[in-house]
């Protein structure tokens, strides 16, 4: 990703470290590859973690509402002990007979509609996105991706050509075609399916008149690149159906929203509701340990397996499963999504009486434990929004607290803790942006 398009990253010379960092960040410059970026202007170094915070070397806690990959909280125990039983035991792959790998799949798609009664399972978010493209191509036999006009699906070379949100600099395919969202371009709420239908609808003209026709309409169903821009739940339906009469599938990247992210409904796409062909999952599904996975109907499944191989050595692996297995048991035992709606509620209030104040709050989204937050009063130019919501990440860090940017022009605050926050989490995290709104409206 180009330095523009990292915002919060470190600038050399700009912040004024102490040895230790300086130090590191100096052995970092000299190993890694250029493409590596540090978050916020003076970047934080941890030690360990537990449930919603993180220390650093000094023990400094840090009270982490940024991360949904540990969507449990950092170090759960029991999906610790899981993860070390099992690679104690042996770790193995998906060509070997193993019954904890069928007992996962089979919960897993219990928790879906039953309409996707399949299961694949791979490594990461972009691998499961990079898989659904290919059978949604082979399916469909068409080559054409329609994706928002700001999103984020991967970083393969196929994922990031369907990714315009990773910059000019990374070349769209040319079968790819971006569409308008409702919230973005100023349509009222009430013309707002109407208006995501129209988008899609031409999208499909341009792709058949040229010859390609459409695979996939691949989304994010909280459209969480392109700001969060989540309501009107259903707004996307007339979109869904214009695709599948073009003979297109529908990929719900369930990367950022599933799980339980939307509090409501396990998966994202259900808030819309809609049953997609294919779903892919990813970060949250095994607590940091790298897993994902593509879960769809059977006949596009069958389609592609018949005649294609996927063989990923360390995609479903025993470890992996045994994680996964265990992030499962503990959502679904704990109730973690009734209880992250619940906080995801009393987070929304708060905010909403901040937004009353002259701070500089000037719009709330959310579904669930996942806010998008727009900073910048009105008659401000798009630069001083942008910086604006950039200093006040950077104060809340300094401040113990983390948050980052999205959007198109990084203008809106990206708050996504771990499912397991309690209400006095949620009540520092307030009282560290009312802070931060002083300090910078100051």
């Amino acid at each position: 990703m180009s330095t523009d398009l990292m915002p919060n990253r470190y600038i050399p010379g700009e912040a004024d470290l102490p040895g230790r960092e300086s130090e590191l960040i100096a052995r970092r410059d000299e190993v890694l590859g250029a493409s590596y970026r540090l978050q916020y202007r003076r970047p934080v170094h941890f030690v360990r973690g537990e449930g919603m915070w993180l220390y650093d070397p000094d023990g400094r806690a840090y009270l982490d509402f940024y991360n949904n990959v540990p969507s449990l909280g950092h170090c759960h125990p029991e999906v610790t002990a899981a993860m070390a039983e099992q690679a104690a035991r042996i770790s193995a792959n998906t060509r070997y007979l193993e019954p904890k790998l069928v007992d996962y799949a089979e919960r897993l798609v219990d928790t879906f509609p039953n309409e996707l009664d399949r299961v694949v399972f791979t490594c990461t978010g972009s691998e499961s996105n990079d898989l659904a493209l290919r059978i949604a191509r082979f399916a469909s036999g068409n080559e054409g991706v329609i994706v928002s006009n700001y999103a984020y699906h991967g970083t393969s070379a196929a994922t990031a050509a369907v990714s315009p949100n990773l910059g000019d600099a990374v070349k769209l395919s040319p079968f790819v075609r971006m569409v308008q969202l409702p919230g973005p371009a100023g349509v009222p709420e009430s013309q707002a399916a109407e208006f995501f239908e129209a988008q899609i609808r031409s999208a499909i003209t341009d792709l058949n008149r040229r010859g390609i026709g459409v695979a996939a309409l691949l989304i994010d169903s909280i459209f969480s690149s392109d700001g969060v821009w989540v309501d009107p739940p259903g707004f996307i339906a007339g979109g869904v159906a214009a695709v599948r009469e073009a003979g297109g599938l529908v990929i719900a990247d369930e990367v950022q929203p599933g799980f339980g992210r939307t509090g409501e409904h396990m998966w994202g796409f259900e808030r819309h509701g809609i049953v997609p062909d294919l779903a892919t999952l990813g970060k949250p599904m095994g607590n940091g340990f790298p897993i994902g996975a593509v879960v769809g109907r059977r006949a596009p499944m069958d389609q592609f397996g018949a005649t294609s191989r996927y063989s990923n050595t360390f995609a479903g692996n025993t470890v992996g499963i045994a994680t996964a297995d265990a992030v499962l048991t503990i959502l679904q035992r704990d109730q973690i999504p009734e209880k992250a709606l619940a906080m995801s509620q009393r987070l929304r209030a708060g905010l909403e009486k901040l937004a009353m104040l002259p701070y500089g709050i000037s719009g709330i989204r959310n579904a669930g434990l996942f806010f998008g937050i727009d900073l910048g009063l009105d008659g401000t130019t798009p630069a001083s929004r942008r910086s604006m919501a950039l200093n006040v990440v950077n104060a809340m860090r300094d401040d113990g607290v983390l948050v980052s940017t999205t959007g198109a022009n990084e203008d809106t605050l990206k708050v996504r803790p771990p499912l397991v926050c309690q209400a006095e989490h949620v009540d520092q995290f307030l009282a560290a942006m009312e802070r931060a709104l002083i300090k910078i409206a100051g």
